[in-house]
């Protein structure tokens, strides 16, 4: 189900509301430079700031543009079980071909909180779910041994792995059986994890160059190592870029730098300070991007 490069990405602004246009034209970079799919409102979608009417009105643009050439893994997790589940029933009634739920941020559940959330998202909806664990954003890690329950929830297929710890999702691709799909949340892990066994990546450098990280993740899945540690070095150092201040700011830089949107955040994101502004550019120019 989950296998592939997908493109977390970012929702263009332009003058305090989403730039439907320039989304559109995201979009459609995307699918031309060979990505798998989409995850709109996620992390990389600014989605804490989206209204509701918002978020549903991203997700339903995503499927409508996209027409089935691609996937679209609608975020819909929410520190709130019952916002999650209304926001995850929205996403396949518009047809996303699956969700995206993040671990619930600021509340701290337990394990047994945590399953009990992501069972009763999973059971609300026929469409596949896959999980995302980030610690460093929620509060929570969810444990491998959580992991493995959930993985016997029917529709939940996978998980976005962004732990940081390659002990750990060697673990959980151990544990949780090849039917499970682990991904990579985070574009520098993704030749690493492969190698392991994982199945692709949720990127935020494929809004850039969607070409250089799906190139990489096929080289993966068709056996060609060599070729694959190439294009993982290659795209390294913009790799990295992508983080030299919280995400999505230097991404949404990126993006306003080629001119393919508007440099629009909202708060409490604001835009890339001005020496980082630079050596984005000095590495965009490096590139052949700008």
């Amino acid at each position: 189900m989950f296998s592939g490069a997908f493109t977390a990405i970012v929702t263009p602004f332009k003058d305090g509301r989403v730039d439907e246009t320039a989304f559109v034209q995201l979009i459609r970079f995307g699918i031309d430079g060979g990505i798998t799919g989409f995850l709109p409102c996620g992390t990389t979608g600014e989605s804490p700031t989206l209204s509701h009417d918002e978020h549903n009105r991203v997700i339903e643009i995503c499927v409508k543009e996209v027409a089935g050439q691609v996937k679209v893994i609608a975020g819909t997790g929410s520190n709130s079980t019952q916002e999650a589940v209304e926001l995850t029933r929205h996403a396949q009634k518009v047809g996303a071909d699956a969700a995206l739920l993040v671990s619930p941020y600021y509340n701290k559940p337990t394990h047994e909180g945590l399953y009990r959330h992501f069972k009763a998202v999973a059971e609300s909806v026929d469409i596949p779910i896959l999980l995302y664990n980030i610690q460093g954003r929620t509060a929570v890690n969810i444990e491998n041994s959580t992991m493995e329950r959930l993985s016997k929830i029917p529709n939940i297929m996978g998980v976005k792995e962004a732990s940081g710890s390659i002990l750990q999702m060697s673990e959980v691709i151990r544990l949780c059986g090849s039917e499970f799909d682990v991904l990579s949340g985070d574009d520098q892990m993704t030749f690493p994890l492969m190698a392991l066994g994982g199945k692709g990546v949720i990127s935020v450098v494929t809004n850039i160059v969607p070409d250089k990280m799906s190139a990489l993740v096929k080289s993966m899945l068709n056996g060609d190592i060599d070729g694959a540690r190439a294009k993982h070095f290659e795209v390294f150092e913009l790799c990295q870029a992508m983080f030299i201040e919280t995400n999505p700011i230097p991404v949404k830089a990126a993006l306003a730098l080629m001119g393919k949107i508007q440099a629009e955040y909202r708060l409490p994101l604001c835009p890339l300070s001005p020496v980082n502004h630079e050596k984005l550019k000095a590495i965009l120019d490096k590139y052949g991007l700008l």
